[in-house]
């Protein structure tokens, strides 16, 4: 079964979450322990983020420096195959515009297709450091929504300079959707519009960028809802553990802490604190989001294992 299917298909809430490739030069045994961690509880599926490559500065002699382009986490699609083999699980690699043409898009989904790994969750990325605002890479794609038409066609055996491929998978994805809206979208209305067109498209479901208001996400499915998109919307989950966290997490994600959460963690001293404090809140929100039927509570794991076994250990 396909992620889509197994969310329309469930009487009950899930569990998912996502991890990190790990660091260029890294062993993935970090991952594997992550999942170690988790995997009794039964995930329905893991998501792999995918990274851009970025332009860096290397020193090739002494004061001699060359510009190089460099992913600082590769290996999205070999690391889903190895968790795909080793814990006989459903991966769901993340694919995404930023930093690929549509030639090197096309070359993965021929990879995914061979491996049998055929869920994605389709994303447009990130900026380049370097950059005020999106650009994508020469012959790349500026929108999700060109990407899962790109998905479309591969899946109609069409490829990106013409001819055609005979190979029999079809993907199935999902998207990302923003309870507290995209930062560079004009207003909610039409942040939605936008996840509309994706919907239509054919992405099965949604996964919301993380919040700390359920509320916000309560009102997110309304207005989904009121526009026609019906598949499920995945509640995004981080438990805070650090004390830059407070600052990073709304910085880099442009979200906000309610006023009850902020005034405990304005409280804390400390990492530790704020730990406890991030694990009581994000027990808090999976109660209230499994008592309104959420498809799945999907983590983002960002080295957090520990607390959200203690979360799941809870619920």
């Amino acid at each position: 079964m396909t992620v889509t299917e197994i969310l329309r298909n469930t009487n009950k809430t899930l569990f998912s979450f996502e991890v990190l490739p790990p660091l260029r030069g890294k062993s993935i045994d970090q991952i594997y322990k992550t999942i170690d961690r988790l995997i009794d509880f039964n995930p329905a599926f893991i998501e792999i983020t995918t990274h851009r490559n970025d332009y860096v500065y290397k020193e090739v002699k002494k004061d001699i420096f060359k510009r190089v382009e460099e992913r600082l986490r590769p290996g999205t699609v070999a690391i889903a195959y190895a968790i795909k083999q080793k814990y006989n699980i459903l991966v769901v690699p993340h694919i995404i515009c930023s930093g690929y043409s549509q030639q090197e898009t096309e070359n993965e989904l021929f990879d995914l297709s061979f491996l049998d790994i055929l869920d994605l969750l389709v994303l447009r990325g990130d900026k380049s450091k370097q950059d005020s605002r999106f650009i994508p890479k020469e012959g790349g794609l500026q929108y999700a929504s060109e990407l899962c038409q790109q998905i479309n066609d591969f899946n109609k055996g069409k490829l990106v300079y013409g001819g055609q491929h005979e190979l029999p998978h079809q993907f199935s994805y999902g998207v990302a959707g923003y309870p507290e809206k995209h930062e560079e979208a004009m207003n909610m209305t039409a942040d939605i519009q936008a996840l509309k067109k994706k919907v239509e498209l054919g992405a099965g479901y949604i996964v919301t960028q993380m919040f700390f208001d359920n509320q916000k996400y309560f009102d997110f499915v309304k207005q989904c809802r009121e526009v026609g998109i019906n598949v499920p919307i995945v509640p995004g989950l981080k438990p805070l553990s650090t004390i830059n966290h407070l600052t990073m997490l709304p910085r880099t994600f442009h979200i906000d802490f309610p006023e009850k959460l902020s005034q405990k963690l304005a409280k804390c001293q400390n990492n530790d604190e704020v730990k406890e404090v991030g694990i009581e809140w994000c027990i808090e929100q999976c109660r209230e989001l499994r008592e309104h039927d959420v498809p799945s509570l999907h983590f983002y794991t960002m080295n957090a294992a520990a607390q959200i076994e203690t979360i799941m250990k809870n619920l």
